[in-house]
């Protein structure tokens, strides 16, 4: 069944109206400053509605699939077990876990004892109990006023993670954010939000990962991430998604960087029905370092679109976008990637580069990379290719006795694990093979 321009409205109806019931519900929370955010941000979904075949960022990603469900966006309760986030998680992380089910905080599973000063805990609880802090950075990165998940997202904010490293303090421990989706209880929607500060010559590392109790769940996580680095900060965040093959995924991503400042994003998708990240990063100072690096996987009926976008603001900054992607059986693949260099960022260095390899007829992908450079002393550059599998290599290993399984395996690894060698937290990297390798087994 299509979505036509009355269920369109009928849908935005039901966010508009579950709004009013979440409203009630937060009790004092209402009083804080924050929800006349909230409330802003629900007026201008009200605005902007769903994007529909016309809007040109959404030309190769139609939401109607998601248009077909009223989520309950009280999510239900799940009675997840310990064993099962040792299952799902990267276990060998166990300094530093925040655990989210259905998108509220879990104070049970999770466990963390920060040093004095790093702030790392549950959104919600600490807008009740540290508002001034929070205040001073939430919904300042993620502009809602043109982005509808957005707004959706900030208008629905309750829990999520916020972490906060001060000045000067390098956490050697990684911190691992886990949401995990339960929807065995009913169908649900969720608005996890993070929000990640890192203050002056601050660093830290951080593994970010979605996963689902069963594939085949039906639920649909908007999620919100704002990135702050101050002066001289150095952050490493690795996602990994590995949602339901029946789920819908959409993530925005918002980084914001201050002088000599260095971001790296590893992102990994793997699950999800259909999948959009919009991950956005400015360098808003001289000498900034920007990497985003991703690879997906996909089959079925899988859709799963990456649109980025690196704003170069300010002189001396260098950005390196780096995305592979493995599409099999009838999924899709969309790559927008836009690069901007303005007046005044003289002496950029921008490299972006996206390859993708077809692994049948049905499997399609839409690439478009994109340039807008308004100073002229800069270096720039960008490609885009679409293949298959090297049938020389292929012959090579199954002539060395290793079975066409396998050798096909070792083939899609080697393709993308060049994202890979960007993540230096040793354990991550070696389950992160692990997980991959068992992953191309179903392509």
């Amino acid at each position: 069944m299509s979505s036509t321009i009355s269920d369109t409205n009928e849908i935005k109806s039901w966010y508009l109206s579950n709004f009013e019931a979440f409203e009630n519900s937060l009790n004092g929370s209402a009083a804080m400053p924050f929800h006349d955010v909230r409330k802003a941000a629900i007026a201008r979904f009200e605005t902007l509605g769903f994007p529909g075949k016309r809007d040109e960022e959404w030309k190769y990603t139609p939401v109607s699939p998601i248009l077909k469900h009223k989520f309950v966006v009280d999510a239900p309760t799940s009675s997840i077990t310990a064993a099962e986030v040792e299952r799902l998680s990267f276990n060998s992380l166990t300094d530093y876990r925040v655990v989210l089910v259905n998108g509220q905080f879990s104070p049970e599973l999770s466990h963390f004892d920060p040093p004095e000063g790093v702030v790392i805990g549950s959104l919600a609880e600490m807008l009740a109990n540290k508002s001034a802090l929070i205040d001073q950075f939430l919904s300042k990165v993620a502009d809602f006023s043109a982005e509808p998940f957005t707004a959706l997202n900030t208008a629905f904010t309750h829990d999520g993670v916020f972490i906060y490293i001060p000045d000067g303090v390098v956490l050697e421990a990684p911190i691992q954010m886990l949401y995990l989706s339960d929807a065995r209880n009913g169908a649900f929607f969720a608005s996890p939000r993070n929000l990640i500060v890192a203050g002056k010559s601050a660093e830290v590392k951080i593994v970010e990962k979605y996963a689902a109790l069963n594939e085949d769940d039906v639920y649909f996580n908007n999620g919100v991430t704002e990135v702050l680095l101050h002066q001289n900060a150095k952050i490493e965040h690795v996602r990994v998604q590995d949602e339901s093959l029946s789920a819908y995924h959409i993530k925005n991503l918002h980084v914001y960087q201050e002088k000599d400042s260095n971001f790296t994003l590893i992102n990994i998708d793997m699950g999800g029905r259909l999948v959009r990240n919009n991950f956005n990063m400015k360098l808003d100072d001289i000498n900034c370092e920007g990497h985003l690096i991703g690879a997906y996987m996909a089959t079925g009926r899988q859709h799963i679109d990456n649109h980025t976008a690196i704003d170069h603001a300010k002189p001396n900054c260098f950005s390196n976008e780096i995305y592979k992607g493995i599409l099999g059986g009838k999924a899709r693949g969309v790559f927008n990637g836009k690069i901007f260099v303005r007046e005044d960022a003289q002496k950029t260095n921008a490299y972006q580069d996206n390859k993708a390899l077809l692994l049948s007829d049905d499997a399609q992908i839409n690439t478009k990379p994109q340039l807008e450079i308004f100073a002229d002393d800069v270096k720039c550059s960008h490609g885009a290719t679409v293949g298959q599998l090297d049938e020389e290599a292929l012959f090579y290993l199954r002539s060395r006795g290793i079975p066409k399984d396998k050798a096909n395996s070792m083939l899609h690894y080697a393709f993308v694990c060049e994202a890979l060698d960007y993540v230096t937290i040793e354990e991550v990297r070696d389950a992160l093979d692990e997980l991959l390798l068992a992953h191309f087994s179903k392509l």
